[in-house]
């Protein structure tokens, strides 16, 4: 299993601007193989912003970069720079897992 996560730093001004776009977006990630969840994370705030982060996990590494080069992938992020006003200071900062131990609960 793999885990991507992208983090935001977002002006808490622009807080709801930033989830709204998040939330109501077209995400074309259960179209990929290889996809299995997605979550929005939103953490603590600091003074110049509230730390966001995208966390998406795969079946592997191979199907996360397939998704990146994928034409889903490309629909989805159609209109990510083409905004008037940035949400956040600066772009994200990438983080990629490779998953070593999963512990669940029991069922």
């Amino acid at each position: 299993m793999f885990v991507a996560t992208n983090r935001f730093r977002v002006i808490p001004a622009e807080a709801e601007r930033f989830e709204q776009a998040w939330l109501t977006r077209e995400s074309h990630l259960h179209e990929v193989e290889g996809f299995l969840a997605f979550h929005l994370l939103k953490g603590p705030q600091a003074e110049d912003h509230i730390l966001y982060a995208s966390t998406s996990f795969w079946a592997s590494r191979e199907a996360f970069e397939a998704w990146t080069r994928s034409e889903q992938f490309r629909r989805a992020h159609a209109g990510a720079g083409a905004v008037s006003k940035p949400t956040t200071l600066g772009p994200p900062q990438f983080e990629g897992f490779a998953v070593l131990q999963t512990i669940t609960a029991p069922a």
